[in-house]
């Protein structure tokens, strides 16, 4: 979902990839479902595995399950690098309702960090400072991002 959120706002900035320390065989459902309803095109592609991402340049890589974080393979050139942990809307147990209401907070604590790296100066920083700022996004949760955006358009 993260991807395809970031390479649908991120409006050619950006090309967002997606992969994964244990793939699953197909998207999980309810991620299409959840893109659909929030008007992000999915291209139909099956989920990638990490084989292969050390080859490729990458300037940001933000792990946000923890089994990623902890399997993430080496990249060169320094990429900022920064963990958005939470929890896998995949695991989410109990009724079909309560399984898309995780898929949904999964989406919105995604698409609100999103829209913060967005907002990045990414031309304007160094290095370091920029994933200071990457990292400190993962603490965001969608709540915090509502209050601190209506404070900030105050006079």
């Amino acid at each position: 979902m993260a991807a395809a959120y970031l390479n649908c706002t991120g409006a050619g900035r950006f090309r967002a990839e997606s992969a994964g320390s244990h793939p699953a065989a197909a998207v999980h459902p309810l991620a299409i479902e959840t893109l659909e309803r929030h008007h992000i095109p999915w291209t139909g592609h099956p989920p990638r595995g990490m084989d292969g991402l050390e080859r490729e340049p990458w300037d940001v890589v933000i792990t946000v399950c923890d089994r990623a974080k902890e399997s993430c393979p080496f990249f060169p050139g320094q990429p900022v690098l920064a963990h958005w942990g939470m929890e896998d809307p995949a695991g989410a147990a109990g009724s079909l309702e309560a399984k898309r209401r995780a898929f949904d907070h999964a989406f919105v604590t995604l698409a609100r960090r999103i829209d913060l790296l967005l907002a990045l100066p990414f031309d304007k920083l160094e290095r370091r400072e920029l994933q200071g700022r990457v990292r400190a996004i993962g603490q965001t949760t969608p709540d915090a991002v509502r209050v601190a955006s209506s404070a900030s358009h105050r006079p």
